[in-house]
């Protein structure tokens, strides 16, 4: 189930955050969170299996046609599951009309998940 990041979950948000190579950097994360804190147009998403939090997706909405996917993450061990298709189906469905786009980190993502 897809989750608004709240900021009483920051941890768990900067666990999942972590598994994307540009945020191993803590100091990097930690301006990563700000974003999502403080700007409205940055929106972040966690993803509840049971009663875990296991993903999360980050998006940065660009204008009414088109929003950007910056973040997109999965526990190692629930890789394969298809979580991540499913975040990105849900935060579409969020959007409504609007198009996503990727970063170059995301493109391979968002490239499988349109085949």
């Amino acid at each position: 189930m897809l989750n608004r990041y709240k900021p009483a979950h920051q941890k768990i948000a900067m666990g999942l955050l972590s598994f994307m190579p540009k945020e191993r950097n803590v100091k990097q994360l930690r301006k990563t969170m700000e974003l999502y804190h403080e700007r409205p147009d940055w929106q972040l998403f966690l993803w509840k299996e049971g009663d875990d939090f296991v993903g999360a997706i980050g998006i940065h909405v660009e204008d009414e046609e088109s929003f950007t996917v910056h973040h997109i993450s999965v526990i190692p061990s629930y890789r394969g599951e298809g979580i991540g298709h499913k975040m990105l189906g849900r935060v579409e469905k969020l959007m409504g009309n609007r198009r996503a786009k990727p970063i170059e980190e995301t493109k391979a993502f968002l490239m499988k998940c349109r085949v």
